[in-house]
């Protein structure tokens, strides 16, 4: 193994954790989020330029003679498809979830109609699973 495919990822990983770091920090101080957003959005560009400058050919050959690039590919959008099924899921029970106990807490009645909008919003998440099953399968 070869020091800069050690090094590489170490600085990357770096450059998208400090973000954290700093807000974390900011939190403690009790400063402002400006300048957490303004790392974040420095270290993103950041770990694009490294990317651009350094690219890691040597292991995109690798992967693409033991798995194809089609089979990366169908990895990928299974990957993406659970990710962003699962957050938009996050997002409609974060709205929806919080509307049905104060229904509740007003209406005990209420309660069965409530609950039907929590699970209508983590229905897209199992969708969003279901797809990318048949993604992996198809590959």
């Amino acid at each position: 193994m070869k020091l800069y495919e050690i090094l590489l990822p170490l600085a990357a990983l770096i450059l998208i954790s400090l973000p954290l770091v700093k807000a974390l920090y900011n939190a403690y101080h009790g400063k402002s989020v400006k300048a957490s957003v303004i790392t974040n959005l420095c270290s993103f560009f950041g770990v694009c330029a490294l990317a651009v400058i350094c690219p890691m050919g040597a292991f995109a050959a690798e992967t693409a003679a033991a798995t194809g690039t089609a089979a990366g590919m169908g990895y990928l959008a299974a990957a993406l498809v659970t990710g962003l099924a699962c957050i938009g899921a996050g997002i409609a029970v974060a709205a929806g979830a919080p509307a049905a106990i104060g229904a509740v807490s007003e209406d005990p009645k209420s309660f069965a109609k409530a609950l039907i909008f929590v699970v209508l919003g983590e229905g897209v998440a199992i969708y969003g699973l279901l797809i990318s099953i048949l993604i992996l399968n198809k590959i």
